[in-house]
């Protein structure tokens, strides 16, 4: 039983000190424009996230979504997006712009990024204008 107690006292320390370590690094997560679909249609109170340039989102963009270009997002509070644990979802043309300013935003502290590629593949509706 002696032996026991320091064996089970090592693992009880070792379990606590693993707990503390495992530190978990905030990210964004990337789903198909199939998944986003389908968690636009399931999810409430999303931020369809448009990060391209004005002029092509002027030109067409996905019903409801508003315009942060990837180039404006750097370290300054962004007005449009004041809940850091709102789902936003985000895209861009192609889906390289996305990532970007997917990474950027998980930097300023938002927590519930969703990464889903570029308009060019979106089969749904598409709104011009502002």
């Amino acid at each position: 039983m002696k032996k026991l107690i320091p064996i089970l006292l090592s693992a009880l320390m070792l379990t606590g000190c693993a707990g503390t370590s495992n530190h978990q690094t905030n990210t964004y997560r990337s789903i198909t424009m199939d998944e986003a679909v389908t968690m636009m249609a399931q999810e409430n109170g999303y931020i369809i996230l448009d990060v391209r340039r004005p002029d092509e989102f002027a030109a067409g963009h996905i019903p409801n979504a508003i315009n942060v270009p990837n180039e404006t997002i750097d370290t300054a509070e962004i007005p449009e997006l004041p809940d850091k644990d709102q789902l936003i979802m985000v895209y861009c043309r192609s889906g390289r712009r996305s990532k970007e300013a997917s990474a950027k935003l998980v930097k300023l502290g938002y927590t519930n990024i969703v990464e889903f590629g570029g308009i060019l593949d979106w089969k749904g509706e598409i709104v011009t204008g502002e």
